[in-house]
């Protein structure tokens, strides 16, 4: 019972920080369910973005539990720093990957298409028309008029102009 009564704040506020991180996490996922909802995305897109911000809270309640239990300004900056620069080493050769999960990110709140749409590519060298079939987290599935099926990073869709030529809906067909 002495550990307990010389640790009672700890533990209130860790248990504080668990039950905001628990209501975070609901009124994440039911906010970005109704955006979903309403611009007509699909489920798997959605649970997609729902765990990349839940990441995001967990390691920001990691982060306060830490100074929640004591752990030094100092010390904790010296860790992060040093997990930071480990990963920074690690990630430089993948920037590709952090940059097409935050592509995927604006693409699923921001995206001018929908799956089902036809797209144009405004790309000097390889311009391209087609379907959206699927938008991943890292790239987007795309059906040309010619029956290819192509994969497209995100990250370079953000930086491409983009034209939708035609919705699902409306009863165009590629011209021959």
């Amino acid at each position: 019972m002495e550990i307990f009564n010389t640790f009672f704040t700890e533990v209130i506020a860790t248990l504080i920080t668990f039950v905001i991180v628990f209501i975070l996490r609901l009124i994440n996922a039911k906010l970005i369910r109704r955006f979903a909802r309403v611009s007509e995305t699909l489920e798997h897109r959605t649970r997609l973005i729902i765990k990349f911000i839940n990441i995001l809270i967990g390691i920001i309640a990691i982060v306060f539990l830490l100074v929640i239990w004591g752990v030094k300004p100092q010390n904790l900056v010296l860790v992060l720093s040093s997990v930071f620069a480990v990963i920074g080493v690690a990630m430089f050769a993948q920037w590709s990957i952090l940059s097409n999960i935050t592509s995927g990110i604006i693409l699923f709140f921001a995206a001018p298409f929908k799956i089902g749409d036809t797209i144009r590519i405004h790309d000097k060298d390889f311009p391209i028309e087609a379907e959206v079939e699927d938008i991943k987290g890292f790239y987007i599935y795309l059906k040309t008029k010619d029956g290819d099926f192509l994969t497209y990073p995100n990250s370079l869709l953000l930086q491409k102009g983009i034209s939708v030529i035609k919705k699902p809906y409306e009863e165009q067909h590629f011209e021959d």
